[in-house]
């Protein structure tokens, strides 16, 4: 399979699926920012300690289904339900545990933080707010009738939350252990 195929010169690209429209379409945005947290959340792998790396990982993945979501037309979700994984309650609720279990080992804060700690903090505070930002691509979405599935948004919503917790986390951990860049 080769890197191009020069479908995209014109300015559309594909859903899932196979429906063709431009690349300027509300469903390429939200599904491009997920790209964009994903790559965040990689950047942010490297920084923060190995604790928090395989949680990482795992959401990277599970933004894939996300993405998928996102990607598909809404005529052609019973065929992403058949053959793929979709955002489910169970997904949204194992962020709020790994909110809480975090939560438990840290005070947050009161007040509005500059982001910056250190490299870790700082590199999940940057994913944070594009998970922000393809949250609102995803309301943008639910509102025009492209979202079926309501998980997708509260789903984003946790993850944003659950991101803050951790890169709360990583300020505890590298202000006492002496790791600030």
């Amino acid at each position: 399979m080769k890197t191009f195929n020069k479908r995209g010169d014109q300015g559309e690209t594909s859903l899932l699926f196979g429906s063709r429209v431009p690349k300027s379409d509300p469903r390429c945005e939200a599904y491009g920012t997920i790209d964009e947290a994903v790559s965040a959340l990689g950047v942010a792998r490297n920084w923060v300690t190995p604790r928090i790396k395989p949680i990482l990982l795992s959401l990277g993945e599970e933004l894939f289904t996300v993405g998928a979501e996102m990607a598909t037309p809404p005529e052609q979700y019973p065929q992403l339900v058949k053959r793929f994984k979709t955002v489910t309650a169970a997904m949204v609720e194992r962020l709020e545990k790994l909110i809480d279990e975090f939560e438990a080992e840290i005070e947050i804060p009161k007040a509005f933080i500059i982001p910056g700690g250190c490299l870790g903090s700082a590199s999940l505070d940057m994913a944070r707010t594009i998970v922000r930002r393809a949250e609102r691509r995803g309301v943008e979405l639910k509102q025009a009738g492209m979202l079926p599935n309501d998980e997708v948004l509260r789903y984003l919503n946790r993850l944003a939350d659950l991101i803050f917790t951790l890169a709360r986390y990583e300020d505890k951990v590298c202000l006492v252990g002496g790791n600030k860049p």
